[in-house]
């Protein structure tokens, strides 16, 4: 115990119980400021059950400041995952290098700890895998995942998942998402966008708002998109960017894809109306590449098309007001804990004492009130169940006249009784 209040630092037990474990700074309430002992050293805990945090509770009456823990379970991988704030430091060091076995210690009972969704506003310049791997140093866990490719010209909203909440991610790459985007008529680019080398220019003088409008309600619905070529589409087991950037011409087949909004926000003439922007706001189905809207409204009009600006503004139910960049996430790492995040996500079923018991164990119940109809729960569209005191316990689906668990989140349940139907995480 010594040695976890030494990787903890500055922070006495104040209390501990079967139900909750509190750490705070000494004398005082809250969490000391301006002070910086490195990445990963925690200063505070929120508090958690015990005994999901593998930390065996010792009776009798706890003292301020004084060790009410026994025992740091080997094998620590469980935990209550309904947690709100943890707070961290952030430079250069690690907590581990400075404080040995306690830091290793503090860690295990932290990344058990630590499940939910964090929705970060991704800066421009960065790719998804560097917010993951960013979030990875700030969390002290390996397993993060997205819920989505941004490209690196891109900004906005980028869901993660921490922990047990990676399995929450395939049920949300598959949500609509929202952009506000602006489009540049009179030049084409080899990639869609700004990043990429203008292949072709013609001017845009003689387009006209009205044919503009035109071109945005042709492209507006379900649609047969060809997805852009440098994308991260694999062609024979290869990415297509890496084909293009070899000097291969690459054609990708057409997919479908639903523009459900792409409505118009002003028109720009630039150097005497030889370019034309257009700012815009597009909501679309999963998969859909804005890029290539740009390109198809330019070739519609004749004059060619590119994005110079992208931002993401919704996920899903997860919204940019929600968003965090990683300079404020690395003073305060918010998560969204996993119950919050699935009941905005799916639709929600409470479950009675004894049904949670049996879903815990992976076991089926009576078949929710949606079943036989449209809105039945599926296993790819499933129903997030709950326990009366409001903890994720498990996803379910609807089939016949009882509903079985897709993925069961019980504590004790690490991998879950449905663990084999779960997708795999978000690259």
């Amino acid at each position: 115990m010594q040695s976890l209040l030494g990787a903890v630092h500055h922070v006495n037990t104040l209390s501990a119980n079967i139900n909750a474990l509190l750490f705070t700074e000494a004398g005082g309430e809250g969490f000391a400021e301006g002070r910086n002992p490195g990445v990963g050293c925690v200063v505070g805990l929120i508090p958690v059950k015990a005994v999901d945090a593998g930390i065996q509770d010792v009776p009798g009456e706890a003292k301020p400041g004084s060790p009410m823990l026994r025992t740091i379970a080997p094998g620590v991988d469980q935990a209550a995952s309904v947690i709100s704030r943890i707070w961290f430091t952030g430079t250069s060091r690690t907590c581990a290098a400075s404080s040995g076995m306690g830091a290793i210690l503090a860690t295990h009972i932290l990344v058990s700890v630590l499940s939910g969704l964090v929705i970060v506003d991704k800066p421009q310049g960065w790719t998804s895998h560097d917010v993951v791997g960013r979030m990875r140093r700030l969390a002290g866990t390996r397993k993060v995942g997205h819920a989505g490719t941004l490209d690196p010209m891109a900004t906005g909203v980028l869901v993660l998942g921490i922990n047990k909440a990676t399995r929450l991610l395939t049920y949300i790459v598959g949500t609509s998402k929202t952009y506000t985007a602006t489009i540049r008529l009179g030049e084409t680019t080899i990639t869609d966008d700004a990043e990429g080398e203008v292949t072709q220019a013609r001017n845009a003088a003689d387009v006209t708002e009205d044919a503009i409008a035109a071109g945005v309600a042709a492209l507006t619905g379900p649609i047969e998109q060809v997805p852009s070529s440098v994308s991260a589409i694999k062609v024979n087991g290869e990415r297509s960017y890496a084909r293009v950037r070899s000097g291969e011409e690459v054609k990708l087949a057409a997919r479908p894809v639903t523009i459900h909004r792409f409505e118009i926000h002003s028109v720009s003439r630039i150097d005497d109306g030889r370019v034309v922007d257009v700012d815009v706001t597009v909501e679309c189905s999963s998969g859909t590449y804005i890029r290539a809207l740009a390109r198809d409204l330019g070739n519609a009009l004749e004059v060619g098309g590119h994005l110079t600006a992208l931002r993401r503004t919704q996920v899903g139910p997860y919204s940019l007001d929600q968003a965090r960049t990683l300079e404020e996430l690395a003073e305060e790492l918010e998560v969204l804990d996993m119950s919050l995040a699935a009941r905005a996500l799916m639709p929600n079923r409470e479950l009675s004492e004894e049904e949670t018991t049996e879903i815990s164990f992976g076991r089926r119940i009576a078949a929710g009130p949606g079943a036989g109809t449209p809105d039945a729960a599926t296993a790819e569209k499933p129903a997030a169940a709950f326990a009366p005191s409001g903890e994720l316990v498990a996803l379910l689906a609807d089939t016949g006249n009882f509903a079985k668990p897709v993925l069961v989140f019980a504590p004790g349940n690490g991998t879950g009784a449905g663990a084999g139907a779960e997708a795999g995480q978000a690259k």
